[in-house]
């Protein structure tokens, strides 16, 4: 999937994930989006890659694309480091749900992740997609519908 895609996928996340806590709604949709873009720092040509392209290049040298950084391994330990250090729990939630919605949305093209790294085990849905296709544009526009009703529901009691 396309960076716009992870970011519409972490912000409808975030906000389904708002619905069933306590947590700012504010600061769950900041986090999720950051969080739906880190996993893609192992490839260069991506939103953080760019950013951080040392980085970038030095993950992708080590592990290669859609491995480590695709992975429950991955998931579980950005919690334990986003866990031991942050006090806002709005924050870690926020950034492992964009993960988690980074996981699924590239689970469901036609390379897959490794999601059980560091078994060389590719999983992917049973029907995929191409990055950037036609059916891409669908998801990202059901997403988007998504994201504003989940934000409605989610802001309703602010206004």
């Amino acid at each position: 999937m396309t960076g716009n895609t992870h970011i519409v996928g972490g912000i409808a996340a975030s906000l389904a994930f708002a619905q069933i806590t306590n947590y700012n709604p504010v600061i769950l949709v900041g986090a999720g989006v950051i969080g739906a873009l880190i996993p893609d720092i192992c490839h260069g040509g991506s939103t953080i890659g760019r950013k951080f392209p040392i980085v970038s290049k030095l993950v992708n040298g080590v592990f290669g694309h859609r491995s480590f950084t695709h992975s429950l391994v991955f998931l579980f330990l950005m919690g334990a480091l986003l866990h031991s250090f942050l006090t806002n729990e709005s924050i870690t939630a926020g950034i492992l749900i964009g993960m988690s919605s980074h996981f699924i949305l590239d689970m469901a093209t036609k390379n897959g992740i490794k999601l059980l790294f560091p078994l060389n085990v590719t999983v992917r849905f049973p029907l995929t997609t191409r990055t950037g296709g036609a059916v891409e544009n669908l998801v990202f526009a059901a997403l988007t519908l998504l994201s504003f009703y989940f934000g409605y529901e989610a802001f309703a009691g602010y206004f």
